[in-house]
């Protein structure tokens, strides 16, 4: 039995983290807090139905195949984007309702998560071992 491990391209990866990062930036700038519903929507297609416009659509700028790019781990990946979703629709949601220094906070986390991991610091991995570390010691021994 072979085990295939999932992966994903690395340059699909930081589009949608600088996908991410220009959408919070110009909603901050333009004041138009609507504009996070993009990076919101995509990524909530990304967890839902595994598929991400934004990836996609920079599938067709890639020059070579898929295989030759280093992989990122296609879990690892999904946790990530469930926190940038979680932090993007906290975003969103505290803007629309006037909790606007709630909807920096929110914003700000997942734009400079993002932008951290573009710089080569994946913060959602570090979590994720963390919590994944605590769990195997704080396991029930049988």
């Amino acid at each position: 039995m072979t085990d295939k491990i999932r992966s994903i391209p690395q340059p699909l990866v930081r589009t949608n983290q600088w996908f991410i990062v220009i959408s919070v930036i110009t909603a901050w700038f333009t004041g138009f807090e609507w504009i996070l519903i993009l990076p919101l929507a995509a990524g909530l297609s990304g967890l839902f139905f595994g598929y991400n416009p934004i990836m996609k659509a920079a599938r067709h700028f890639l020059k070579k195949d898929l295989s030759e790019y280093i992989p990122e781990d296609w879990e690892q990946q999904q946790f990530n984007q469930k926190i940038a979703v979680i932090c993007l629709a906290g975003g969103l949601v505290s803007f629309v309702t006037g909790f606007t220094a709630l909807g920096y906070f929110f914003t700000i986390m997942v734009a400079l998560a993002a932008f951290i991991a573009i710089l080569g610091f994946c913060i959602g991995c570090f979590i994720r071992f963390q919590w994944t570390k605590y769990k195997a010691k704080h396991a029930p021994t049988s």
